[in-house]
């Protein structure tokens, strides 16, 4: 264990500042480039320092068309860029700010059509290539899942290890595999690490969506921590589940018109509708795959608590970003201050908590949809069994 504390990060979006942009996202024919995304996220950097957090998921759209197999004239987007991208890296390296990629959900490694495999390893390669272009240590990783069924879940778990002995060397000393919440477990996981020696990322809720042989949480969690190299921090993902009641938009039945017109009120119904209505909006129990918009303090310092003595950073993945992570380290202090010392929290951070907290409490927006580079896994019951 070093003595440095653990670090807490949260991915792309900075929701406490709307003006920051996470990467360049203008169409192609405005010449979109590496350099100006570059630009944005060093001013996340300096956003970063002033708040305190040190730990950040880039955009997997940092180099935007860097591998569209249709457009070559971006294909030497970062290689243009190595300059920016040395200057970027000395930055983040002399602020101590842990860097990483979560490739999109369409980087599939164990896809059945080897044109995909193909693809998802450039796109992989792109962005190892970044992370190397900025001479950042092997913490700084690139974060994938398993992916897709395909009908064989043995066949498609061992294909991902072929997938991975085909990329190539800065590849794959840059990738780490996820557990996720409906396909691939936290033992499919470990079962593909002991065969191929892929580093592993433990994510917390996808854990308890998704835990058929029956793991125990510490040990696994061990497990995981163990598959990184003695000296290089490994990484964990955190995040608690949302709970609200969620509103789906459903076709309004001949039934539900004859309820109408009798004049009974129909049940479940998140605003009401007339006879003539087409489309009815009703209030369904939540899915627990899905993020909350704040980590839940209890669940997080149990957890904590739990893998006491062990060294991780921990990427929150709530929906409200940057802001969920502040208000947790409020929530710590308040709570739970020997987890929150483990963060390098203490009674001297007080005034500065408190003037988070004023903050927050001046109103907040949550992000509606998951980032692409959360994995884009969460889905509905039906889209689970596919």
């Amino acid at each position: 264990m070093t003595d440095r504390p653990l670090r807490l990060g949260f991915p792309v979006k900075v929701m406490g500042r709307p003006d920051l942009k996470s990467n360049d996202t203008r169409g192609w024919r405005k010449e979109p480039h590496l350099k100006t995304s570059l630009e944005y996220v060093d001013a996340i950097l300096d956003y970063l320092v002033k708040v305190e957090i040190d730990m950040y998921r880039m955009s997997s759209d940092l180099a935007p068309y860097a591998t569209h197999p249709d457009m070559p004239q971006f294909h030497n987007m970062v290689a243009e860029s190595d300059a920016e991208l040395a200057a970027f890296g000395r930055k983040a390296r002399e602020l101590d700010i842990r860097l990483s990629f979560h490739p999109s959900q369409f980087v599939l490694l164990n896809s059945p059509d080897p044109e995909l495999t193909r693809k998802s390893i450039w796109d992989l390669s792109s962005q190892a290539e970044m992370l190397d272009r900025m001479g950042l240590g092997p913490e700084a990783v690139m974060v994938t899942h398993v992916g897709g069924v395909y009908g064989d879940r043995e066949e498609s778990r061992a294909r991902w290890i072929d997938g991975y002995n085909q990329c190539p060397e800065h590849v794959r000393r840059r990738l780490v595999l996820e557990n996720d919440d409906i396909r691939f477990s936290a033992a499919d996981v470990l079962w593909i690490h002991d065969r191929c020696g892929v580093r592993c990322v433990f994510d917390y809720q996808h854990y308890w969506c998704l835990n058929p042989e029956g793991l125990e949480l510490r040990p696994t969690f061990e497990r995981f921590i163990r598959s990184w190299p003695e000296g290089v921090r490994p990484k964990m993902h955190f995040s608690s589940p949302r709970t609200e009641m969620r509103e789906v938009k459903r076709k309004v039945t001949d039934k539900d018109r004859e309820a109408i017109k009798a004049g009974k009120d129909l049940k479940g119904l998140a605003a009401p509708i007339k006879a003539t209505s087409r489309i009815k909006t009703v209030l369904v129990p939540p899915i627990w795959t899905g993020h909350a918009d704040f980590t839940n303090p209890f669940e997080f310092a149990t957890f904590m608590r739990m893998a006491e003595g062990l060294d991780f950073d921990v990427m929150l993945e709530s929906k409200t970003k940057d802001l969920s992570l502040l208000k947790l380290k409020t929530d710590l202090l308040r709570y739970a201050p020997d987890v929150a010392a483990r963060f390098g929290t203490g009674p001297d951070d007080a005034r500065e908590m408190a003037e988070v907290e004023r903050m927050l409490d001046t109103g907040v927006e949550a992000e509606e949809e998951a980032d692409v580079d959360e994995g884009g896994l969460s889905a509905t019951p039906e889209q689970a069994r596919a």
